[in-house]
C-alpha cells in the first residue's frame, strides 16, 4: 500500500473518530440536561401536589406529623368502647389498644374522641365493647397519598418522553446530510476541545492486517455494566438520603423486602460486582498478570472495603469521637468486601489464562460456560448447604428451631426475643450485642426489642451466591463474546430458571412460602433478585451495547466511580449542600427536594471526575 493511501486511510479514520467524539459528547451533554430538567419538574410537581397534613378537618393535635391522619370515633351506645389497631403490614400480630371511647350519657349527646393514626400502610381497626354482650366491629382503614406519588410518576413519564425524543434525534443524526451539516457547523476549536476531553478508552488505529485477528471487543469496556452499576448506586444514594420520606422508598419491616428500593439496588450492585469480577480477572490473566499478584490485590481490596465500612462509614463522627465499645462491625461495605474476596478467589481458582474454544458440535457446548467452572459451583453449593443447615437446624435458646420471623409482636408475641432466628443468634454470640445494628427496621412495625444486623455474618453466604450468579453472567459475556443473540438468550434462560426456583420457595406469597422473600435471611430473595438482574441486564445490554440507542448517561458516570460516590455520600451526608435546615420538616416535598438535590450533586461530581479522567480505584 502506498504512503499516500495509508495517510488518506488514517486521515479518514481520524475524521470518523472526531465525528464520533463530537456526537458522543453532545449525547452525554444532552442526557445531563435532561436529568436536570427532570429534577426540576419533579421538585415543582411534588411542591404542587403535596398538602400539609394539618389540613384534616378532624384532628386531636394542632399539627399532624408526616404520614399521620386524625381519626374521630363517636360512641352512641351506653357502653364504653375500646379501639384496637393492627397494621396489615404486620404479619400475625395482635391488635394494640389505641384508646377508649367513653359511653354516651343516659340523657346526653354521643361521645366523640379523636385519635392520631399512621397512614403509611393499611390499618385494621377493631371496636370492642367492655361489655361481653356486643360483638367486635372490624373496620378496614386505608389512606394513600396518591397525589404525592404522582410527582414521581410524572417525572418518570417526562424522562421517558425526553428519552424517546433523544432516540429519534439520534436516528436523524445518522443521516449523511444531517451529519455533514453538523460537522460543518462545528468550529475547529470546539472539535479540538471535544477531542481533548474524550472520556472513554482512546480510539486506537489498528493495522488492517491485524483487524481480523484482534476481536472487536478487545480493550472495550461494556458501558451497560457501568450503567447498570451506576443506576443501582444512584438509587442507593437517594434512598439512603431519605427518599423523600415516602414509605415505598424505605426499608421493608421484614418479609417482602423485594419492594424496598435500597435493598433491591444493593443486591443489583452485588450482582454486577460479580459480573465485573469475571471480566476483570479474565482480562488480567490474558495480559499475563501473575496469579499471586492478583491474589494479593484481591486481599488488599477486600481489606480496604472492610476498613472503610468499619472506620469511615459506620461511625457518626457528628455525635462524637469513635467509640470501640459500641462500634458496629457489619455493614454494606464490609459485606461487599467479604463477598468480593470469596467470589474473586473462587474465580481465580478456576479461571483459565486463555478461553477454551469448543466446537459447537460438542454435546455439552450449550452449558460449557457452567461446566468449565464446576469446582467453584460445588463450593458455592456447599456454602449454601451450610446456610440451610444453620438456619433451619441450629438450636437457638428460647426460640423454635428454624424460626425466620421478626420477633417482637409478630407471631402473636410468642417469640419476642427471637428476631432473625439463627442469623440473629449467631451475630449476637459472635460479635456481641453492642457491635451489631441497634435499630433494625423490624422495630417500627413489629416492635422488636433485640438488636439485629441486616448485614450479619450468616446472610453474607447468600450475598456470595448473588455475586456468583453475577459472575456467571460475566462468563456468558466472555464465552459468547459478540454473539448478542446467544448472550441475550442465556440471560433470559437464567432469569426463567431462577424465577421458577423463587416461585417454588415462596409459593408466590409474601409470608406463607417455604422460605419467604427476606433480604436479611433468605435464599429466595437471592433467586428472585437474580432473576430480575438477568432480565434487567438484557435490557441494558441491548440498549447500550448492542443497539447503542442509549449512551448510559447520566448513570454511567457514577458507575465508573462507584466506591468514591458511595463512601462520599455516607461521609458528607450531614453537610451542606447535601442537607440543610428545612422550613417544614414534616413536608414530603421539602424532603424530596433535598434528597433529589443531594443525589444529583453526586451524579454531577461523578460526571466532572469522569471528564477529568479521575477514577478512585481500590
Amino acid at each position: 500500500m502506498k504512503k499516500e493511501e495509508i495517510f488518506t486511510l488514517r486521515k479518514n479514520r481520524k475524521e470518523e473518530a472526531v465525528r464520533s467524539d463530537v456526537m458522543a459528547s453532545e449525547r452525554e451533554y444532552r442526557w445531563t440536561v435532561c436529568a436536570v430538567i427532570v429534577l426540576l419538574i419533579a421538585l415543582c410537581t411534588a411542591h404542587v401536589t403535596d398538602r400539609p397534613a394539618s389540613s384534616h378537618p378532624h384532628r386531636k393535635t394542632s399539627v399532624l406529623k408526616m404520614d399521620e391522619a386524625s381519626l374521630s370515633v363517636t360512641n352512641e351506645i351506653e357502653n364504653d368502647m375500646m379501639l384496637y389497631v393492627v397494621s396489615d403490614h404486620c404479619y400475625k400480630c395482635l391488635p394494640k389498644l389505641l384508646g377508649i371511647i367513653p359511653a354516651r350519657p343516659a340523657s346526653g349527646t354521643p361521645t366523640t374522641v379523636g385519635f392520631v393514626v399512621g397512614t403509611q400502610h393499611a390499618l385494621t381497626l377493631q371496636l370492642n365493647s367492655t361489655s361481653a354482650n356486643l360483638e367486635p366491629k372490624h373496620i378496614h382503614y386505608e389512606c394513600f397519598f396518591s397525589l404525592l406519588f404522582l410527582a414521581i410518576l410524572f417525572a418518570f413519564l417526562v424522562f421517558a418522553f425526553l428519552a424517546a425524543l433523544s432516540a429519534i434525534w439520534n436516528t436523524v443524526k445518522r443521516l449523511d446530510v444531517v451529519t455533514n451539516l453538523l460537522h460543518r457547523l462545528g468550529s475547529t476549536v470546539e472539535t479540538e476541545r471535544l477531542i481533548n476531553s474524550e472520556l472513554g478508552t482512546p480510539n486506537r488505529l489498528i493495522d488492517a492486517s491485524m483487524e481480523s485477528i484482534i476481536p472487536a471487543t478487545t480493550g472495550r469496556r461494556l458501558r451497560s455494566l457501568d450503567t447498570f452499576r451506576g443506576l443501582a448506586l444512584v438509587i442507593m444514594v437517594f434512598v439512603n438520603y431519605g427518599g423523600g420520606r415516602y414509605w415505598f422508598f424505605r426499608h421493608e419491616s421484614w418479609n417482602g423486602k423485594l419492594i424496598s428500593f435500597f435493598t433491591v439496588a444493593t443486591s443489583m450492585f452485588v450482582f454486577i460486582m460479580g459480573t465485573s469480577i469475571g471480566l476483570s480477572l479474565s482480562g488480567s490473566l490474558r495480559r499475563g498478570v501473575k496469579r499471586t499478584h492478583l491474589q494479593w490485590r484481591i486481599f488488599w481490596r477486600s481489606l480496604q472495603l472492610f476498613l472503610f465500612g468499619v472506620i469511615i462509614v459506620n461511625p457518626n463522627y457528628c455525635q462524637g469521637p469513635l467509640s470501640w465499645d459500641s462500634l458496629r462491625i457489619p455493614g454494606v461495605l464490609q459485606r461487599l468486601g467479604f463477598t468480593y474476596l470469596v467470589v474473586a478467589i473462587l474465580d481465580l481458582m478456576v479461571a483459565r489464562d486463555r478461553l477454551t474454544n469448543l466446537s459447537s458440535e460438542t454435546c455439552w457446548y450449550s452449558v460449557h460456560d457452567v461446566c468449565l467452572y464446576w469446582p467453584a459451583w460445588l463450593i458455592v453449593i456447599a456454602l449454601e448447604a451450610i446456610w440451610l443447615c444453620l438456619t433451619f437446624l441450629l438450636p437457638v435458646p428460647d426460640c423454635p428451631t428454624g424460626y425466620l420471623g421478626p420477633g417482637g409482636i409478630g407471631d402473636f408475641g410468642q417469640y419476642q426475643n427471637c428476631t432473625g432466628g439463627a442469623a440473629g443468634y449467631i451475630d449476637r454470640w459472635l460479635l456481641g450485642n453492642n457491635h451489631i445494628y441497634q435499630t433494625p427496621s423490624s422495630r417500627v412495625v413489629y416492635q422488636s426489642v433485640v438488636p439485629f444486623d441486616p448485614e450479619g455474618v450468616l446472610g453474607s453466604i447468600n450475598s456470595v451466591l448473588m455475586a456468583f450468579l453475577g459472575l456467571q453472567a460475566g462468563k456468558i459475556l466472555l464465552h459468547y463474546r459478540d454473539q448478542h443473540r446467544q448472550i441475550i438468550t442465556r440471560f433470559l434462560i437464567w432469569g426463567f430458571i431462577l424465577g421458577i426456583i423463587s416461585a417454588v420457595l415462596t409459593k408466590c406469597s409474601r409470608n406463607d412460602g417455604f422460605i419467604p422473600v427476606n433480604k436479611n435471611l433468605s435464599l429466595s430473595y437471592v433467586t428472585t433478585l437474580s432473576c430480575f438482574a438477568f432480565v434487567a441486564l438484557v435490557v441494558f445490554y441491548y440498549l447500550v451495547d448492542v443497539k447503542k440507542w442509549w449512551s448510559g448517561a447520566p448513570f454511567y458516570y457514577p458507575g465508573m466511580n462507584s466506591i468514591l460516590v458511595y463512601v462520599g455520600h455516607e461521609v458528607f451526608e450531614e453537610y451542606f449542600p447535601f442537607r440543610w435546615k428545612m422550613a417544614n420538616s414534616q413536608s414530603h416535598a421539602e424532603h424530596l427536594a433535598q434528597n433529589l438535590v443531594a443525589t444529583s450533586i453526586w451524579v454531577i461530581i461523578a460526571y466532572l471526575l469522569y471528564r477529568k479522567k479521575i477514577f478512585w480505584k481500590i
